[in-house]
């Protein structure tokens, strides 16, 4: 029988799946308005938050910041935008990992500099050491709500030191303050002259570096947003790497001992197809799964079907290595977000079909190999099988392009609590049988490997084999629930 820690929880709205990241986006282009470019680039990072977005700006004197709840083009209009002058900026998409998803906690975070003046910053990421971060900073700590807060007090804090001139500006401040950090973060960071971003030595989460047609640079959390504005990819910022662009144009520096551990998450589902790394593009990655997962799964079946969005690529992959026919046989509701207003009980009861409509006339009476990009409680999945049953399909096998989730991520995905996890306490066998599918498989850890182009090394893959590359607080391999620091908790 089913965990019931596991197998009771009620469906809801939206999913079950695993939150997105945050989305950071950082401009510096003289004679452009880079508050309406920053709106752009932002609306190519959306999926990786949805609760809030932000833009700072500056015209080389002062910093200005201007966020609101939602989504990007219910946050800014045409008067907000052409409010937020100035050729330099950054912006920000939010989904809460630490700290209530609030306006209060929406980014960029703005503070004021000892010497008067203003820095802004965008956080893709979490701090696990936040709590020790937030007392060293005193009175200020206290009032910090998310760490994002916290980085910015330090970072003014350090420009105050020195007799309250600081010590080299925001550049010096982040190169000194890097070092105190633990956890994974790609920031993005501006005073009134410059922009900066800077990546966890171990590049958990992704930060890439752009050029404009007019000389401009873009730095961003994907090459979707660099593409979205004109920008052509020159690299990634490295792990560990300051990047700084003025007046003077780009230039780096070493703060931190690189020891890549990129997320392979990111692969999975979090970024968009269309991202590009060195070494493959997000869609290809997905493909080689698919086709690493037929090999390794194999199903009789009539019809390969994606989940939309992040299964199509694998579900390709799959077809095309097993030679089933691929059929679109889901359709998704692309205007379905994250909801605040409380559903009926019948709402909440058709769970996932507020957002996949079954076409009946393509599963009616096929087998068909189901491709999905993870599980992670189960309903939703549950749901998705009873739902195919109920439109006729004859057989449902369910194929996942990705290793059992057995482990919370601390790193910035807003991923379930160990107990949560379905497959942290169940069997392949025993989740089959809990979602009701006729087979599950899922690809083998190598796979990831395989599709990414990068060795298991590189890899953060933590919420698949508990390996976690910066230490948690708490037992993370007996299986107790690391305590992170949490500024605002109910």
């Amino acid at each position: 029988m089913p965990d019931p820690a596991v197998s009771a929880p009620e469906p809801v709205l939206a999913g079950d799946g695993p939150r997105d990241a945050c989305g950071v986006f950082a401009l510096y282009a003289p004679g452009e308005h880079a508050a309406t470019l920053i709106y752009y680039g932002l609306y190519a990072l959306q999926h990786r938050g949805q609760e809030s977005a932000g833009i700072a700006a500056s015209d080389g004197a002062h910093v200005l910041v201007t966020k609101e709840m939602g989504l990007v083009n219910q946050a800014f209009d045409h008067a907000k935008l052409a409010g937020l002058d100035g050729h330099l900026g950054i912006g920000h998409v939010r989904y809460s990992t630490t700290g209530a998803s609030t306006w209060e906690n929406a980014q960029p975070a703005f503070q004021v500099t000892p010497s008067g003046g203003g820095l802004a910053l965008g956080h893709n990421g979490n701090l696990v050491n936040t709590a020790a971060l937030s007392r060293s900073l005193g009175p200020n700590g206290e009032k910090c709500t998310t760490d994002s807060e916290v980085l910015a007090e330090l970072f003014a804090q350090d420009m105050g030191e020195a007799g309250g001139t600081g010590r080299g500006g925001l550049e010096q401040a982040i190169a000194a303050t890097v070092p105190r950090l633990s956890g994974a973060y790609s920031l993005v960071a501006m005073d009134e002259r410059a922009i900066y971003g800077v990546r966890d030595p171990h590049g958990i989460r992704p930060l890439v570096i752009g050029r404009m047609p007019a000389g401009g640079l873009v730095l961003a959390s994907e090459t979707g947003a660099l593409d979205i504005v004109g920008a052509h990819r020159l690299r990634d910022v490295a792990p560990g790497e300051l990047v700084v662009v003025d007046e003077g144009g780009l230039r780096t520096r070493r703060v931190a001992s690189a020891s890549p551990r990129f997320c392979a998450f990111e692969y999975v589902y979090l970024a968009r197809p269309d991202h590009r790394t060195d070494e493959t593009t997000v869609a290809a990655a997905r493909r080689e799964m698919g086709r690493l997962l037929a090999r390794s799964a194999p199903a009789e079946a009539d019809l390969v079907v994606p989940v939309p969005d992040s299964g199509v690529s694998a579900a390709a992959g799959y077809a095309q290595e097993s030679g089933i026919p691929y059929a679109e046989g889901l359709v998704k509701n692309r205007y379905v977000g994250r909801t605040f207003i409380e559903p009926s009980q019948t709402l909440r009861q058709l769970g996932i079909r507020l957002k996949l409509n079954p076409l009946r006339d393509v599963l009616e009476g096929q087998r068909l190999v189901v491709v999905d990009d993870s599980i992670v409680r189960g309903n939703t999945s549950q749901q998705l099988v009873r739902m195919l049953r109920e439109s006729g399909a004859a057989e449902v096998h369910l194929r996942i392009s990705a290793p059992p989730i057995r482990h919370p991520c601390y790193y910035g995905i807003d991923m379930a609590t160990r107990a949560e996890l379905i497959a942290s306490g169940l069997t392949t066998d025993e989740i089959r049988d809990f979602v009701g599918a006729d087979s599950l498989a899922y690809l083998p850890l190598e796979g990831l490997e395989a599709g990414s182009g990068l060795p298991m090394a590189s890899l953060c893959r933590a919420c698949f084999d508990g390996q976690y590359p910066v230490p948690v607080p708490g037992d993370t391999v007996t299986g107790s629930e690391p305590t992170l620091f949490s500024l605002d908790e109910p």
